[in-house]
């Protein structure tokens, strides 16, 4: 049998002879599993969905289904690439949340709505009182606040930037936000939404 080609062994397959597909199993079945394995990273799934494929080879091959229409093995990775979508497809449906998995209303949840006309002027009432306490701030202080908040830059580039290390600039902005806090507090102001 091994000598024989894999449309031959297909066909004595169809025909009932089990050992003709054990040989086709035995030609591809490393390649077939490196390649599942690859791609999900995982070798229990990459086990189930290479079962998978080769059931669905023998069912097609048995009931007849199977047309020739190239070669087998790219037939055999084209089926296992599908497999392997499809259970892509299948998680990413387990992580999306439907209407009844949830024990609330999460339309009717105050959290997640839009903010309200007095939120949204508060908001804008703390950010205004914040960049006036920024103006305060020692000039060094200054420098790391409007980097890290305003332009929303690492720590790693702040400190490669500023030519200082990551704990100098780690420790600028903490004092920054002290002298912030005791000025708010000295001055009465509400940093708080």
């Amino acid at each position: 049998m091994k000598n024989l080609s894999d449309e031959a062994l297909i066909a004595k397959f169809a025909q009932g002879a089990n050992e003709a597909f054990d040989e086709l199993l035995n030609r591809y079945k490393n390649k077939l599993f490196s390649y599942i394995l690859t791609i999900v990273k995982n070798r229990d799934i990459a086990d189930d969905i290479f079962q998978e494929t080769f059931t669905k080879v023998i069912i097609t091959i048995k009931s007849g289904q199977y047309a020739e229409s190239g070669r087998f093995v790219g037939y055999l990775f084209r089926l296992a690439h599908n497999d392997v979508i499809d259970h892509f497809r299948r998680q990413q449906n387990d992580l999306s949340v439907h209407e009844g998995d949830v024990e609330y209303d999460l339309f009717n949840n105050a959290e997640l709505a839009d903010p309200s006309l007095e939120q949204v002027l508060s908001s804008r009432e703390v950010k205004r009182d914040i960049r006036r306490l920024i103006k305060y701030l020692p000039e060094d202080q200054k420098k790391i606040v409007y980097q890290r908040y305003y332009l929303d830059m690492p720590f790693k580039e702040i400190a490669a930037l500023e030519g200082i290390s990551i704990n100098t600039a780690l420790g600028r902005i903490r004092y920054a936000i002290i002298n912030m806090r005791k000025m708010a507090e000295k001055y009465n102001i509400s940093l708080a939404v």
